[in-house]
């Protein structure tokens, strides 16, 4: 068995300079996951996967770690992992708990970090590449909904995440967590004109169904039977704008009881995913 590729770096000091790049995780202006800080100063807009699983996502994927911090069972959980020839050379800063708790300003349970770069942001045709499901989503600025999304789309089948206008970042720090890494694998992209931008992704064969509480839409289950779809959500209130649902090809709902007109976003997605999966479509 090849031996560790990273560098083991033992780090006693809070203050050392080689962690800076994990300094102050729940800072609302010096986070190094923040593009741009207040002011308009460009930031260090990293990368940042927590835990064991996060951060072997993070090796799997496109976005390459450069540094990793961790306490040392979490170096030996990952020790499969630390021998790729990829990582050589790359520092894994190991410390107690009480020394990492002081560089990234609480506690962190999951007793590892591992950073990256951006990778180069995909276009929507590469992201549509070989894609037969997609999930569009305009104005749906939680993180946490964000994230909840990549993990569906992940365990669902769904090819790509796509960002009209008014959504939040999604490789904030909480949306890679609460995605479980599968932010960093799911291929998304972000269109460049809303809700015009669409006409691309219905050039190349998809069918554009957004989901809405209307009772005169269409059912979720007629919706979906066609060779490629495009999912669109919008914000938790609001829902889609009347110009992006415009754009789409039909409008499908999720029959609803008891009163409720909808469900938070993310669930209604993955329902839309699974009725995708149910309806055999995804097959061949």
């Amino acid at each position: 068995m090849p031996e560790l590729a990273v560098d083991v770096i033992d780090i006693d000091d809070p203050a050392d300079p080689r962690v800076d790049d994990f300094r102050d995780l729940s800072s609302v202006d010096r986070r190094p996951d923040l593009p741009t800080l207040p002011g308009g100063r460009p930031g260090k807009a990293l990368v940042v996967a927590e835990g064991v699983l996060v951060a072997q996502r993070m090796i799997a994927s496109r976005f390459a770690p450069h540094a990793f911090l961790g306490v040392g069972k979490r170096l030996d959980e990952l020790d499969t992992d630390l021998r790729s020839g990829a990582l050589a050379g790359v520092p894994f800063y190991r410390a107690t708990a009480d020394v990492m708790a002081e560089v990234v300003g609480f506690h962190l349970n999951r007793g590892v970090l591992a950073v990256a770069r951006r990778a180069p942001v995909l276009s929507v045709d590469a992201a549509l590449e070989s894609a037969r499901s997609v999930v569009i989503l305009e104005g749906v600025n939680d993180h946490e909904n964000i994230g909840s999304i990549f993990r569906n789309a992940a365990g669902l089948g769904v090819d790509a995440v796509l960002f009209g206008a008014g959504c939040a970042d999604p490789l904030y720090r909480r949306c890679v967590r609460v995605s479980m890494g599968h932010a960093l694998l799911v291929p998304f992209a972000q269109f460049d004109e809303w809700p015009s931008g669409l006409d691309a992704v219905r050039d190349q064969g998809f069918r554009l169904v957004s989901l809405t509480p209307d009772p005169a839409a269409v059912t979720l289950a007629d919706a979906v039977r066609t060779e490629k779809v495009g999912f669109l959500v919008g914000a938790e209130g609001p829902g889609l704008t009347a110009s992006a649902m415009a754009a789409t090809d039909v409008r499908a709902r999720i029959p609803m009881s008891r009163g409720t007109d909808s469900l938070n976003v993310a669930t209604a997605a993955a329902i839309a995913f699974y009725e995708r999966v149910r309806s055999g479509t995804m097959e061949g």
